[in-house]
């Protein structure tokens, strides 16, 4: 079985290009950390990806809640 971190594969938010040596790092980490096997590779980046996914969700239902109880102001500039 294969374990990956979420947070353990780091690409930069810039825009991908065919000769982007971080992102290609970042597959071969992804790919090393399952022992080579692409199936469970794309299993668990699938898996880490709904676990973020979850944590946004509650990340902004929080700061949701948070805002109508008047806990965050509006920036006027």
């Amino acid at each position: 079985m294969c374990h990956l971190n979420p947070g353990y594969l780091t690409m930069s938010a810039r825009p991908e290009s065919d000769d982007d040596d971080g992102l290609e790092a970042a597959v071969d980490q992804a790919i090393s950390a399952c022992g080579g096997n692409l199936r469970a590779t794309i299993r668990a980046l699938i898996v880490a990806n709904e676990f973020l996914e979850n944590e946004v969700s509650e990340l902004m239902k929080a700061v949701a809640k948070a805002y109508s109880r008047g806990r965050f102001k509006t920036y006027s500039g």
